[in-house]
């Protein structure tokens, strides 16, 4: 199981029906990246309508896709393609309030009521007791707020998400509805993913900058970075070009009618999962941080401190990264992402020189984790 932005409802189970579609594979710079392409078009089979992936070795760059982006059309994706990162886009949080941390702007041991008096109040939550690193490592014992069962109705069910796709919600707005639930447990105590934690991350960063987050994370990342596929949408329902189209089943189950999701308005994630990029600019973005071209020494060592994660075999969650150990002992640190019709992963070694970045167009099928396994534990790469 892989953590992602949970903002989908449908469970990940296997497909009968598979969706067969083209594939297509650029000639491999170097070494050899077939069991990742089986992986892949095993997705395929498995009903993920399409897949794109880039890996970066020390042999150069290899791309493959396989599958549909549009299954009106039947075009293939590409593998330049632009996607829904989903929770991707915490590590890019995480790496902003790092980088303030680093220039004295702020402490990982503040309180959220430091900069965000009364905003993390009632039902028991307490601002005053959560730190920005409980926020960041998810520590915090915070509801989440898409766990919230109307929210679930309103924007991840069919009736709900075709009358609601287009609402604006301000990042102040999730936050109060999880304050309307009781606190999962006392901060520091346990360990449970929260989207609220990062909503509360790029309202902090607002705070101390007085800009909005994205335009840090522009500012920042981005532009340094050249990610020139990677955007930071606000309320932008589109994803730039070129790109394909997204689906989802949008039920409770992975059954039933699939649906074009492409087109939402991504506030409804904020700062926790509203981001776009595609796998190249990912695998720059997790090369050049796990290479601490982006924090100093003791803010990425900070990043990496990481804490147990049940639901995660062999993982621990950092500051927005995973470690996660995988079949052949090989480690390697990113993180998932998930929004409606996307299911995205982007890892990479410690010394970030083996990179992998994918997405699924379909959010009800498929499994990424066999995708990573077969790139860093298959075949010599």
């Amino acid at each position: 199981m892989t953590v992602r932005t949970t903002l989908v409802a449908a469970t990940a189970v296997a497909l009968s029906l598979a969706l067969a579609g083209p594939a297509f594979a650029a000639a491999p710079a170097g070494g050899d990246h077939e069991a990742t392409r089986e992986a892949i078009e095993a997705a395929v089979k498995d009903g993920v309508p399409g897949v794109t992936a880039t890996a970066r070795t020390g042999h150069g760059v290899w791309s493959t896709t396989a599958g549909v982006g549009n299954l009106k059309t039947g075009q293939p994706r590409s593998v330049h393609d632009r996607y829904r990162v989903g929770s991707i886009t915490k590590t890019f949080v995480s790496t902003v309030l790092l980088q303030l941390e680093a220039e004295g702007r702020l402490s990982l041991d503040d309180k959220v009521a430091k900069w965000l008096p009364g905003t993390v109040r009632g039902n028991g939550h307490d601002g005053r007791r959560v730190t920005l690193r409980q926020l960041l490592n998810h520590t915090s014992g915070i509801f989440d707020y898409t766990a919230d069962d109307d929210f679930v109705r309103t924007y991840f069910l069919k009736d709900g998400f075709f009358e609601h796709r287009y609402d604006t919600k301000a990042p102040a707005d999730l936050v109060a509805l999880a304050m309307t639930h009781k606190p999962d447990f006392a901060p520091g105590t346990s360990w449970n993913y929260s989207n609220t934690n990062y909503v509360l991350a790029g309202m902090v960063i607002e705070k101390v900058t007085g800009r909005p987050y994205g335009d840090e994370v522009r500012r920042r990342i981005v532009k340094p970075l050249s990610l020139n596929a990677t955007s930071v949408p606000g309320t932008r329902v589109t994803v730039p070009g070129p790109s394909s189209r997204a689906y989802s089943k949008l039920a409770e189950t992975a059954t039933g009618p699939t649906y074009d999701v492409t087109k939402l308005n991504p506030s409804l994630a904020f700062s926790a999962g509203e981001m776009i990029s595609d796998s190249s600019d990912l695998n720059r973005f997790y090369s050049a941080l796990l290479r601490g071209k982006l924090l100093p020494p003791k803010q990425l060592k900070e990043m990496k401190a990481t804490v147990p994660v049940e639901v995660i075999p062999n993982a621990g969650y950092g500051l927005g990264l995973i470690d996660r150990k995988l079949s052949c002992g090989v480690h390697v640190w990113g993180h998932g992402g998930g929004i409606h019709g996307s299911n995205s992963e982007a890892v990479t070694t410690a010394d970030g020189r083996h990179s992998l970045a994918l997405n699924f167009n379909g959010d009800w099928s498929g499994d990424t984790d066999a995708v990573i396994e077969a790139e860093f534990c298959g075949k010599e790469n």
